[in-house]
């Protein structure tokens, strides 16, 4: 199956550009990442917090199947432009025995206006270190962010 959710990580850099066209109008898209109910259904994850405006906040947390805490992950939001962009970190607790440490990273997301029926999602997310975003590359994270956002695309478009 193609992967819909492109992701460029060029060498030596501490930087990833995620790029995503959605058959959504934009404002659906940013509803999106912007309504509880819905980034809970399309991330799989309960939303404990989610203030949308400059200096909000947000926290979600993640459980398996027996509702055991997988992990946690929160942020600020420092910049919020309805149906444009969000400018957020995002920072993830430990995971229960993991050796891998999750470091804060800068998110910058801007929703992009195609046409009436089509949107286009430009994550830029920025790590401190070459190294820390080379051990994202290395865990699942590609397959993982295409399906989530293959979710939001069948969640969402009903919608419209």
């Amino acid at each position: 199956m193609e992967r819909k959710t492109k992701i460029k990580a060029e060498d030596g850099k501490q930087e990833l550009v995620i790029t995503r066209k959605f058959e959504l109008p934009v404002s659906l898209l940013f509803k999106a990442y912007t309504e509880a109910d819905l980034v809970a259904q399309w991330m799989g994850t309960k939303v404990l917090k989610l203030e949308n405006k400059k200096h909000g906040s947000w926290q979600f947390e993640t459980s398996d199947a027996q509702g055991n805490v997988v992990f946690q992950s929160h942020g600020v939001i420092h910049e919020f432009v309805p149906n444009r962009k969000i400018t957020r970190t995002f920072e993830m607790e430990n995971t229960p025995g993991s050796a891998i440490r999750f470091e804060v990273q800068l998110e910058f997301l801007e929703f992009e206006h195609l046409t009436d029926d089509t949107s286009m999602l430009t994550m830029h997310i920025v790590y401190r270190s070459v190294a820390l975003r080379d051990q994202m590359l290395r865990l699942p994270f590609a397959q993982g962010i295409n399906m989530a956002h293959n979710r939001l695309q069948d969640i969402v478009r009903p919608l419209n």
